[in-house]
This record gives C-alpha cells, sequence and structure tokens, in this order.
C-alpha cells in the first residue's frame, strides 16, 4: 500500500470522526408517551427510552480533557412540561459544597447541575434552570448572549426533584412551557448542560466551553431537535396578587405618631404569543423585602444600584441595557421616587403600569412601557408618566441593531379633576444602538448614539459611545470610549454620572496558565481611564491602573494593583465624604495628583470559613488614605451561613482638614430552617452616613414563587443609639396560573 493510499485513508477516517464528534452534539428529543413522576428516580419508560447524554468536557478550571466527574443527562417532553433529568455521580467521600438553600444560590460556588436553553435557536437570549445537590432552584436569564452569565434577578414558576443515594444525587427538572418563551412551530432549539463538582474543583459541559468564557454562553450550545414542531400551551396567564401592611414610628419628629398602613395590589403576565409577554401591575407594592448592601461612598458621584424589582426584570436588556453603567438614559430605580419641597428623596406611589417585550419572530424584539406616579401636593411632588419603547433587529449570526425613545412627563389635576401637563417639566431621550457579538464570542462590542430632546435645544444634549472586545484564552483587549456632552441632563430618569467629558479607558490583560498542582493562571493587566474635557480636550482626570493576579488550584486568589490617579476638581468636593456644613472643601479648578498601592486576598471559597481581605494605601487627594476591607463568611448547611463585613478608611488630611475614621461594619446572620423557610438578619453600622440600620426577615416560600414576608426594621444614631425611626412590614404573595 503506497504512501498516497494511507494517507488518503488516514485523512477519511479523521473527517469520518470530526463528522461523527460534530454529529454527536444534537439531542433528539421525544414525547413522553406516560406521566412523568417527579420523585428523583429516572425510572419511567419514557427516561429509560429517551436519549442519554453521557460525555461531558471539562471547562474549568482547565478545558482539555473529558470530565473526571461522570454525568448523565436526559430530557423528554409532553404537553406541559420540558422535562430534564441529570444523575451527577460522586465518587468522592464527604459532604457536597453548597453555600446556601435559598433559592438564587451562587451556581459557580456550589455542587450543582444546570441546564442552558436558547428557545429561539439565535444565540442571543435564552433560561437557565440549575438544582444543587440539596433541591434549592436557580433560575434566570441569558442575556447579551450569555456572555456575562446568567441574571438570577428574574424568577419564575417551575419544579424540581433532588435525591441524593450513597454515590450519586439525581435530579429532575419539569419547567412548564409556559415560563419559557418560544416562537411557534419551531423544530430546533439550542441547549447545553453544566455540571459543577467542588471537591474535585471541576466545572464539566456536554458541549465544549473555553475556559475564558461564561459556561452559559449561548456560542456554544446544541441543536435541541424536536420530535413534533412545538406548539403553544393553552392561555398562558399568571395573576400575582399581593396584600400588604405595616406599622412604623418616626421617633425623630416632635409629636408623631405610629402610623399604620395597609395595601393591595398584584401583577398580571399575560402571553400575547408564546414569545411576546404583557406584564401588568396596579398600585405595585415595590417596597425592597432585600435590603441595598450600603458602601463608604469616597466617590464625587452618585453609586449605582441595580434594579431588582420583578416587573422590570424580564427582557430587561431591552430597557435597561442601554448605553454603558455610567451613561444609562433609562434607569428603572428612578421610577418611585421623588424630590419634596426640601428637596429630599422621598418614595412617590406607581398607580399602575404595563410593560410589553418579547420578540416578534427570529430576528425582531420589541419592548414598550408605561408607568404612572401619583402626586402629593403637600409634599409638592408632580405626577410623572414614564413610557419607553424600543425595537431591536438581529444581524448577522448574533449581533442587533435597536432604536429607541424614552418620555417623562409631569402633570397634575385640576379642581375638575382633568389632566393639565407641565409644559416645561419633561425629558425626552432617542437614540440608536449597535450590538456585536461574533458567533464565536471572541469579538463583542458596542456603538451607541444617544440625543435629549429638549425645549431649549442647545448643540449639547447628546452622549454616544463605543466598547470593542477581543478575548482568547490567554489575551484580552478591550477599547472603551464615552462621551457626554454638557446639557445630557436627564437624571429624573437616567443614570447619568456627569456630564460634559470624553472618557478614553481601553484595557489589556494577559494569563499564562503553568503546568503546575499549585497554580492555575497569573498574568498582569492595564487599565488607563483618561477623562478630556469636552472644551479642549485637555485632561480632566485619569487613572491609571496596573495589576498582577495569581490564582491557585484550589481557588484562593491574589491581586496587587497600584493605582496612579490625577484631578482636576470641576466643582467643590470634601474629600471627607461627609459633606457637612462649615467643613472645608477643595475647590473647583484645583489639580490633584495621588499614587496607592492595593493588595487583595481570597480564600479557598470551597471551605465552610471564607474569607476576603483589601488593604490599600497612599496619597489621597491632599492627604493620605490607608484602608482595610474585609468579610468573613461561615457556612454550616444545611442550617445557617453566619458572615460579617468590615471597611475601614482611615483620612489622614492637612491642617485645615479633619482627620477622618469611616467605619461600614455588616454582620449577617442566615438561618435555612428548610428549602422554604429562611429568617435573615442584617446589621448595618455606616458612620459615614452617620445611621445604624437592623433588618430582620423572615420568608416562607409556601408555593413556588409564593412568599409570605415578615420584615422588621430599625434605624440608630450610631453615636448613642438613639432610635430613628422602626417599622414592621407583612406582605403576602400570591402566583396564580390561569
Amino acid at each position: 500500500m503506497n504512501r498516497k493510499l494511507l494517507f488518503s485513508l488516514f485523512f477519511l477516517g479523521f473527517l469520518n470522526l470530526f463528522a461523527q464528534n460534530k454529529k454527536d452534539y444534537q439531542y433528539k428529543i421525544k414525547e413522553a408517551q406516560g406521566e412523568i413522576n417527579l420523585d428523583g428516580e429516572l425510572n419511567e419508560a419514557d427516561w429509560q427510552s429517551a436519549q442519554v447524554i453521557q460525555d461531558f468536557y471539562k471547562s474549568l478550571p482547565v478545558d482539555t480533557g473529558w470530565a473526571e466527574s461522570r454525568t448523565e443527562v436526559r430530557v423528554t417532553y409532553n404537553k406541559r412540561f420540558l422535562y430534564v433529568g441529570a444523575v451527577c455521580y460522586d465518587e468522592l467521600e464527604g459532604e457536597y459544597i453548597v453555600q446556601s438553600l435559598k433559592r438564587d444560590y451562587s451556581f459557580p460556588r456550589s455542587d450543582a447541575f444546570a441546564v442552558f436553553i436558547d428557545p429561539f435557536n439565535d444565540g442571543t437570549n435564552g433560561f437557565s434552570f440549575s438544582c444543587n445537590p440539596f433541591g434549592a432552584q436557580r433560575e434566570g436569564l441569558l442575556e447579551y448572549g450569555g456572555f456575562y452569565g446568567v441574571s438570577t434577578s428574574w424568577d419564575n414558576k417551575w419544579y424540581s426533584k433532588v435525591k441524593q443515594y450513597g454515590d450519586k444525587w439525581v435530579v429532575e427538572m419539569a419547567i412548564p412551557f409556559k415560563t419559557l418563551r418560544f416562537n411557534s412551530g419551531s423544530t430546533e432549539w439550542k441547549i447545553n448542560f453544566a455540571r459543577n463538582d467542588q471537591k474535585r474543583n471541576e466545572t464539566s459541559t456536554w458541549v465544549p466551553v473555553p475556559r475564558n468564557f461564561n459556561v452559559g454562553n449561548l456560542a456554544f450550545t446544541a441543536p435541541l431537535l424536536w420530535d413534533k414542531p412545538t406548539k403553544k400551551s393553552g392561555p398562558n396567564v399568571s395573576i400575582i396578587p399581593y396584600v400588604g401592611g405595616g406599622l412604623s414610628q418616626d421617633y425623630q419628629a416632635e409629636g408623631a405618631e405610629p402610623q399604620g398602613d395597609v395595601s393591595v395590589g398584584g401583577d398580571a403576565k399575560v402571553a400575547i404569543t408564546s414569545s411576546l409577554n404583557l406584564d401588568l401591575t396596579v398600585n405595585p407594592d415595590f417596597s425592597q423585602v432585600e435590603v441595598d448592601r450600603q458602601v463608604t461612598n469616597l466617590d464625587r458621584f452618585e453609586i449605582f444600584f441595580p434594579e431588582k424589582r420583578q416587573f422590570f426584570i424580564e427582557n430587561s436588556d431591552l430597557f435597561a441595557g442601554l448605553g454603558f453603567r455610567s451613561t444609562r438614559p433609562f434607569f428603572s430605580r428612578r421610577i418611585g421616587l421623588a424630590r419634596d419641597t426640601a428637596n429630599q428623596l422621598v418614595e412617590n406611589p406607581i398607580r399602575f403600569g404595563a410593560r410589553l417585550s418579547g420578540k416578534i419572530d427570529q430576528n425582531w424584539r420589541i419592548g414598550a412601557m408605561h408607568m404612572q406616579t401619583g402626586e402629593n401636593e403637600n409634599l409638592g411632588i408632580r405626577g410623572q408618566n414614564y413610557s419607553v419603547a424600543v425595537v431591536q433587529r438581529r444581524v448577522f449570526s448574533r449581533s442587533s441593531i435597536s432604536a429607541f425613545v424614552i418620555n417623562r412627563q409631569a402633570f397634575a389635576r385640576d379642581s375638575s379633576d382633568n389632566t393639565v401637563f407641565y409644559a416645561d417639566d419633561y425629558e425626552r431621550v432617542a437614540g440608536s444602538e449597535f450590538i456585536l457579538s461574533s458567533k464565536n464570542s471572541k469579538w463583542t462590542g458596542k456603538a451607541y448614539y444617544h440625543h435629549l430632546l429638549r425645549n431649549d435645544n442647545t448643540n449639547n444634549q447628546y452622549s454616544f459611545g463605543s466598547n470593542l472586545v477581543y478575548d482568547t484564552q490567554n489575551l484580552n483587549i478591550e477599547w472603551n470610549q464615552e462621551t457626554v456632552g454638557k446639557d445630557f441632563l436627564n437624571n429624573n430618569i437616567g443614570f447619568i454620572r456627569r456630564t460634559n467629558y470624553t472618557r478614553l479607558y481601553p484595557s489589556i490583560s494577559y494569563d499564562w496558565y503553568p503546568k503546575s498542582k499549585t497554580f492555575l493562571q497569573h498574568g498582569p493587566s492595564f487599565s488607563p481611564s483618561i477623562y478630556l474635557s469636552n472644551v479642549d480636550l485637555s485632561s480632566i482626570e485619569h487613572n491609571l491602573e496596573y495589576s498582577y493576579w495569581l490564582k491557585l488550584v484550589n481557588t484562593s486568589y491574589f491581586r496587587v494593583k497600584v493605582r496612579d490617579q490625577f484631578v482636576k476638581l470641576q466643582r467643590d468636593f470634601d474629600p471627607t465624604g461627609r459633606w457637612k456644613s462649615g467643613e472645608e472643601r477643595l475647590l473647583a479648578g484645583t489639580s490633584h495628583r495621588f499614587f496607592s498601592v492595593e493588595g487583595y486576598y481570597q480564600s479557598d471559597e470551597r471551605k465552610p470559613l471564607f474569607t476576603t481581605l483589601s488593604v490599600g494605601n497612599g496619597q489621597y487627594y491632599n492627604g493620605n488614605r490607608f484602608f482595610v476591607n474585609s468579610s468573613l463568611r461561615y457556612r454550616t448547611i444545611p442550617w445557617g451561613v453566619f458572615s460579617v463585613d468590615v471597611e475601614y478608611n482611615r483620612l489622614d488630611m492637612p491642617e485645615n482638614f479633619q482627620d477622618t475614621d469611616l467605619w461600614l461594619l455588616g454582620p449577617k446572620v442566615e438561618l435555612l430552617f428548610s428549602k422554604s423557610l429562611f429568617w435573615t438578619t442584617y446589621i448595618q453600622y455606616n458612620t459615614q452616613q452617620e445611621n445604624v440600620n437592623i433588618n430582620s426577615r423572615l420568608q416562607w416560600r409556601f408555593k413556588p414563587v409564593s412568599d409570605l414576608f415578615i420584615v422588621y426594621t430599625e434605624n440608630y444614631l450610631p453615636e448613642n443609639f438613639g432610635v430613628k425611626n422602626r417599622a414592621i412590614v407583612l406582605k403576602l404573595t400570591y402566583w396564580f396560573n390561569i
């Protein structure tokens, strides 16, 4: 046999093997012929006859070779549910590693199994459902192609059962088709599965995912081939009423009496089509039962806190994802807040709202929102109408282009109950955006232009920006630019930290993966951030950040960071962060350059005792700053998690400024009585805000996505623990499917 023939046979064999491997990455789903009983036992005939996925590939900490932890997955369906069954073999001795029994636990830090679903087969939006070995559920949305992982703020109704055996744990999921959004009549979705085995420190997936990408990235999915075209599963309407009430008392207001309050309202979710959803709300109670974590703010600008309210979450990338983090033309947390006659930020009740969002077909998405708030003449608060409309078109394989309009209009009622609009009290923003996502996710990016429409019609009511990222296992290069005009002021509905600047903030990092049993990754990064004045392009600020980081095989992590900062103040600033009247200020127009160094350590996150420590020291404006930021957490599953966060800042300032010590202490206790009953108490001692807050919450999830909350809150003065106010709230929600 000659060499040419041998080479031909080898080449043909290689092609055949490659084709076979490619063919293996597809799942042919068959309709179940009998009932599936969720009991953690895959013993029904439909499970036995379903296609079995057995070979998972390593993704973390290395992405070469087959997974050591064996996993078997089967999928089937009936008219109501998509069923996913998985057998997660565990051949190592020791307890399972999970962080909590609460819903929406941390998948990367727990033993867990997850499914990632792309019903539209377009690699842009999808869903994730996950369980840990104790049966805790985690569901979320995959936005921007899953590049940033799972957004767990989204909640919906689905069912699961987990059962532990001696050498394995088994999970059965029943995901209602009413929970998913998809095109009726489709015959192909995309799907992938992931398994986390913390004892082996191994994350594995069915379709291989390179370790520099999130395992939920929809670029790495395989066809889910249906034996019949998918159908809409009948009427899909959910009614979610609530009833709430509480007592509160303000101890700082002289003669104030306890105040009682009872409220009733609710939400509704109506599936216009299987891929287009209408959300409705009447007299919503958007009080946060999950308290925001406080921070020490030594910045000159407002701190961004993400949206947590369920009404705004589904398809939130259409609305909340506009612009960049510091240049959001729409920020839904503004809705329901207003300034009173004393310029204090107070709650402004929302009367009603409607939100239509989702897919029209394979290429088109739309979003429309309308919210109405009330008015309060005694506090000088006008009613507000908020409206947003977005249309998005998919281009290329996973990219998109969109256009939007945002409107805020103030109004009032006259003596005849007629609507009176304030012609000069409005904000309107229009714009367009392009989002880039390559087929293999190596290239991602964004470009946008926004324009504020206002009656003075100046030439400085614009904002535009661009972003481009090239990401491989070793090299990450990123370009970022944003420009905001002097008159682009819309912080009554958007989140714009500052105006009249151009910011350039590219970055580059490189990772090495040594062949070592101790060290996993290490590498440098350089991230300059440069602010230029729009007037003459002169430098008004820069932050040059140099860092080197090291990650160990046992998940421990070290980082050293050096900063070179320069600021030319555009307005007066108190560097102590206290902003009390009569205090000294650094004056607008003065320039300051300062250097600092910071070290960060994170312990093995798989251990019951977990800690982080950050220490920094260096120049700070016209003084010096030393800080320590640490967290300590101890978990004893299944019944409790105990933690404490400590942040200390020491500001040594010149003689005409006051030296300052800022403390932020946050002990937290979570008692996990079961998978559905939790008691969380959180204390926040904040000397910068001169407040001590105690928030204690009992949550009973008596049905899927149906909860009873009892929340007790107190606020004190830190110097003598004098009571500011107290409140207790009871809230009951129930999810009805029609």
